[in-house]
């Protein structure tokens, strides 16, 4: 279990928090959406639930254990529990390495190289990547190619939790049509669990169990059923 309580996080202490108080539960296999217009801080509850930011107050716990440590601080078997898809694919792509290597970065960085060619094949044609798009550069591939790699790159340690954070917010209805099923099948094969951040109500009611809206003036959650499909 994937359990924020409490959370409040900003990222200058002189300024009112980007997240106040807010509190979100996300079980093994279970698909949460994540509701809210531009700026209302869904965004920074989704780095704090990666381990990517620090929050000022309140507590993560997985599985039951508290989280103390965070970004490079934390140990590595709960830094490769997640895998992170972030909105802009292009600020999250080193432009220096080709698609091959973007996806093997994960490896690389946790000495699983030799695991590199199966695995980046392996996920390529999971993910709609064709041989010759593999030797290219970020900035020689369009958007939706590049957020196919950057997928690739979450998904390739095999994580236990996927946060996507307006994954398809950049993309036309093909490609995000496309890569909510790679996430849907990566689920339903490993039993992850998703939080998928948004502000696309339709998308995260038709994809997620159920759907959160945040407000970080009045923090109060609102959960909504799937919608009928």
């Amino acid at each position: 279990m994937l359990e924020l309580r409490a959370i409040t996080a900003g990222y200058d202490r002189r300024s009112a928090p980007a997240v106040r108080n807010a509190s979100l539960t996300v079980a093994p296999g279970e698909a949460v959406g994540l509701l809210g217009p531009s700026g209302c801080g869904k965004s920074t509850l989704a780095k704090v639930a990666a381990l990517l930011h620090r929050p000022d107050a309140g507590t993560l716990l997985l599985d039951g254990t508290p989280v103390r440590h965070w970004r490079h601080r934390a140990p590595r078997s709960l830094r490769t529990a997640f895998g992170v898809v972030f909105q802009q694919p292009r600020l999250s792509a080193d432009p220096r390495l080709t698609l091959t290597d973007l996806i093997a970065e994960p490896l690389r960085a946790t000495g699983r190289r030799a695991e590199a060619p199966d695995r980046v094949a392996e996920l390529a044609s999971t993910v709609g990547l064709t041989p010759d798009l593999l030797t290219r550069r970020p900035h020689e591939v369009s958007d939706g190619q590049l957020q196919r790699a950057c997928l690739a790159r979450a998904l390739v340690l095999r994580p236990r939790w996927l946060i996507c954070d307006e994954m398809t917010a950049m993309l036309d209805a093909s490609t995000t049509a496309a890569l909510v099923a790679v996430v849907e099948d990566y689920r339903t094969e490993t039993g992850a669990g998703l939080l998928a951040v948004s502000h696309d109500r339709t998308l995260l009611d038709r994809w997620c169990d159920r759907t959160v809206h945040w407000d970080t003036v009045a923090p109060r959650p609102v959960s909504s059923a799937r919608s009928a499909q």
